[in-house]
């Protein structure tokens, strides 16, 4: 019988410690216009979305790995491309990271925290 309980645990320890850290990232357009090609880079990967109309918001998890500034690029109504560069990434931080594209500006909110 204490054989079956000590297996019955098992699954359950090895569950409760596979747990990754994962940044979740959301997009937000808060301009008048619709934004195409956007991209983000972070340390190691990159992510995206073809367009974001305007008041709409993009949803990305991701894991990081290595350390580095996080980038946005995209392309406004008027074709231009536009960069900003956001906060420091580190590798196993974990959180939320909003990113707000207003008319005349990109506001960067880094609530994420090493694991």
């Amino acid at each position: 019988m204490r054989l079956y309980r000590i297996l019955a645990l098992i699954p359950v320890i090895a569950l409760a410690g596979c747990r990754s850290a994962f940044v979740t990232a959301t997009i937000q357009n808060r301009s008048s216009q619709t934004i195409d090609l956007i991209e983000v880079d972070y340390p190691s990967a990159s992510f995206g979305t073809q367009s974001l109309a305007a008041g709409a918001d993009f949803h990305y998890r991701f894991k990081v790995l290595g350390d580095g500034k996080i980038k946005l690029t995209y392309t406004n109504s008027a074709h231009q491309e536009q960069k900003s560069e956001g906060p420091t990434l580190n590798e196993g931080d974990e959180g939320p990271l909003t990113i707000t594209i207003l008319p005349h500006e990109i506001q960067w909110q880094n609530h994420t925290r090493a694991k």
